[in-house]
């Protein structure tokens, strides 16, 4: 057991636990100002869920055997694990502690998808099931040992599949099995707080480090590399979605810089650790490219309601850093099979099924949770809750005071 990493994976965590209230204000900036408290309590109340459910079958299930899908109960509520158990350099608690993390951020993604329109009561139920019936296992699946990492040998750093693939593609079922919200196409959703937004995407780059770099579990030169790459990638992207922006609107906007930053760090995630400093550009640059224009394609054409672009940025964002890890990898940095730049294919075609593998569970698992979730109550709110707003309606509570002006 290593003190040094042991400190460095503590202060990890810790920055991974701050992305869950920074994506808390995130949403509640990009969304409607009458759906503010709701866009953040569908995050926060997670961090409650969560850290609970991990504590009891979480951990386990996604560390707790060696089966192919899901691990076992050995460790239900964490029994059996003690001061002196060690994973790798560091303590067993400090390693479920850093996952734990890991499990809070990811289901919290998929509320962007549904916001302004899913019914609390329908949210928590589902976001439990959805924790214990796709979250684990392909946890396990990944990282666990089991059938994508384990058998496939399919490289997944930090979370592309795990976090936002899983994430993204969810948002994005139940966006189409809720339907768009009222007035659709028909009036303006205007983005109502700005700040929230900085603040919140600051919160989440901050955050991400610990994500990225937490994923070498130790103190280490691998820990650096991905740190940097984390950087590299975020700061190529921001720059990328402004020159978009004043190409097509003749003007940089900060939100788009801030959706840049988002893009930027969910592309380098499944590489963070496995590619070079230039490939960590090369992805930054292209993930916020594939991201833009996959928005406008969902939105514009296809005309799903993302309400906040989860599938955009996450799901897009984290199925091409799935590819393009297995495109840049270097075996010289962290192991894996040579990427389709030096010439090989093998793991670019582990990567594709890897992907296809998470994008079934995920769609499977998705589906079954919100048909359990509808035994028990509707997935939407009435028409007169959306239109009065979630906060109100679902809360009994407003962000803002109605005075000057304000309502």
């Amino acid at each position: 057991m290593n003190a040094g990493d042991t400190g460095f994976m503590l202060i990890c965590t810790a920055l991974v636990f701050i992305m869950t209230p920074g994506l808390a204000l995130f949403y509640a900036g990009l969304g409607r100002r009458k759906n503010a408290v709701s866009n953040m309590m569908n995050s926060i109340f997670i961090m409650g869920l969560g850290i609970v459910l991990y504590m009891l079958v979480g951990y386990t299930l996604s560390f707790g055997g060696e089966g192919a899908i899901i691990g076992s109960l050995k460790h239900f509520a964490l029994e059996g694990i003690t001061l002196n158990d060690e994973s790798g350099t560091i303590p067993t608690f400090v390693f479920a502690a850093f996952q734990m993390m890991f499990a809070l951020i990811t289901p919290a993604i998929i509320t962007g998808s549904i916001a302004g329109r899913m019914k609390f009561k329908a949210l928590f139920i589902f976001i439990a099931l959805w924790s214990i019936l796709v979250y684990y296992p392909l946890a396990h699946m990944v990282w666990g040992g089991g059938y994508i990492g384990g058998t496939i040998g399919a490289l997944d750093f930090a979370g592309g599949d795990v976090v936002h693939i899983s994430s993204g593609t969810t948002g994005i079922v139940l966006a189409i099995l809720l339907g768009r919200r009222i007035g659709y196409e028909q009036m303006s959703y205007r983005i109502h707080n700005i700040p929230f937004i900085v603040l919140g995407m600051a919160l989440l780059w901050f955050g991400w480090f610990g994500f990225n770099a937490g994923s070498a579990l130790a103190a280490n030169g691998l820990a650096a590399h991905a740190f940097m790459t984390t950087a590299i990638s975020a700061a190529a992207a921001l720059v990328v979605w402004m020159l978009i922006d004043i190409i097509k609107q003749g003007k940089p906007t900060l939100i788009g810089a801030c959706t840049g930053v988002i893009a930027g760090l969910v592309g380098i995630t499944p590489a963070a650790g496995f590619v070079s400093m230039n490939a960590a550009l090369i992805i930054g640059i292209s993930v916020t490219i594939v991201c833009y224009f996959g928005i406008t394609l969902i939105k514009k054409i296809v005309k799903i309601d993302d309400s906040l672009d989860a599938f955009g940025c996450h799901g897009i964002g984290g199925i091409w850093g799935g590819l393009m890890t297995g495109v840049f990898v270097d075996p010289a940095i962290n192991g894996g099979n040579p990427g389709l730049i030096f010439g090989e294919t093998s793991q670019f075609i582990a990567q594709i099924i890897g992907i296809l593998i998470t994008l079934a569970v995920v769609i499977v698992g998705t589906l079954i949770c919100a048909a359990i979730t509808r035994i028990f109550t509707p997935l939407r709110v009435e028409r007169k809750d959306e239109l009065v707003g979630l906060d109100i309606s679902q809360h009994g509570e407003t962000a803002y005071p109605a005075f000057l002006g304000l309502d």
